[in-house]
């Protein structure tokens, strides 16, 4: 039997073990996956030591880029992205890090192209939006990223004005702001000037309609939550520990 499991913060809501767990039962593996709520990355390797027959992780908000230096090597597009949402553990012991959010987000961004023109605005700077950042390279959007603080690769959202709206089509939240149970917020952007040519995409999935979304479908926008990246990128995680 192995176990696998997700390590992050406050991830009571998470999909992840729902989805493993109805996956493992559907195909009667006795396989389990557990939730790891960690306050502080330094107890990641209580987990190592005190787990046994652990053979992969996903990992959550808000450690997918301080996991890295707790893992022994990372492969080159969790490398080039700079986060880690997957690990592996190899048949020495060491692991591995991969980043799987980047397959989640092109696959299901694809179902929702074409986009009036490829132009967008990333919200949020932590892993999640690193490898939408490296979607959009690959893919050819040029974006801005808007973080609270401005600084020399960034915006903050104090200035998007109209014409930065009305010339960026696609909309990403990376940002935790309304997921449950703080259902009420959302991203500091003005929606009024939003329109039917806009996409919003949200990487949140729980709830499933964020007010993000909501104020987005008002204007006339098409919309996507998160979900469907999670089940991409969760496949992917298992073709990677099942190698």
């Amino acid at each position: 039997m192995a176990k696998y499991g997700l390590v992050g913060k406050d991830i009571s809501y998470s999909f992840s073990k729902t989805f493993f767990s109805v996956k493992f039962d559907r195909e009667n593996r006795a396989d389990t996956y557990h939730n790891f709520d960690i306050d502080r990355i330094e107890e990641f390797p209580k987990i190592i030591s005190k787990t046994k027959d652990l053979k992969g992780l996903n990992v959550t908000i808000p450690y997918k880029e301080a996991i890295i230096p707790f893992l022994d090597r990372i492969d080159k597009e969790a490398s080039a992205i700079g986060a880690v949402n997957t690990i592996k553990f190899q048949n020495d012991g060491s692991l591995k890090g991969f980043n799987t959010d980047h397959y989640g987000f092109a696959k299901s961004l694809a179902n929702l192209l074409p986009i009036k023109e490829k132009t967008a605005l990333i919200l949020g700077t932590g892993g999640a939006s690193k490898a939408i950042k490296y979607v959009l390279d690959t893919m050819g959007f040029s974006y801005k990223i808007v973080s609270r603080n401005k600084t020399e690769n960034t915006i903050n959202y104090q200035e998007l004005n109209r014409e930065l709206m009305t010339t960026h089509f696609l909309i990403i939240n990376c940002t935790p702001l309304g997921t449950f149970p703080n259902v009420s917020q959302c991203p500091t952007i003005p929606y009024q000037y939003i329109t039917a040519d806009h996409v919003l995409f949200d990487l949140i999935y729980n709830p499933d309609q964020t007010e993000f979304l909501k104020l987005g479908k008002a204007q006339g926008a098409r919309t996507r939550n998160g979900l469907k990246m999670l089940e991409h990128q969760a496949k992917k995680s298992w073709k990677i520990w099942r190698s």
